[in-house]
């Protein structure tokens, strides 16, 4: 099911910095985007490796297409 309301063309993934390093990606936002998982009502997300999933997950989003 498609909502017309939504815009159609996506923000992301965007251009992975030139450097290899952004800023932007650290490990407190990591851990924010844990804490709001949990707040919907997740299990905690405690585990080394629940957080590097997270992380792999949320770098995925952030800087790769679907043409992985």
């Amino acid at each position: 099911m498609i909502d017309d309301r939504l815009p159609s063309a996506a923000n992301y993934p965007v251009p992975q910095p030139t450097s290899g390093e952004d800023p932007r990606f650290t490990r407190g936002l990591i851990f924010d985007i844990a804490r709001r998982i949990e707040d919907a009502g997740y299990p905690p997300i405690s585990a080394g490796r629940d957080l590097v999933r997270l992380m792999e997950a949320l770098y995925a989003f952030c800087y790769r297409g679907e043409s992985r």
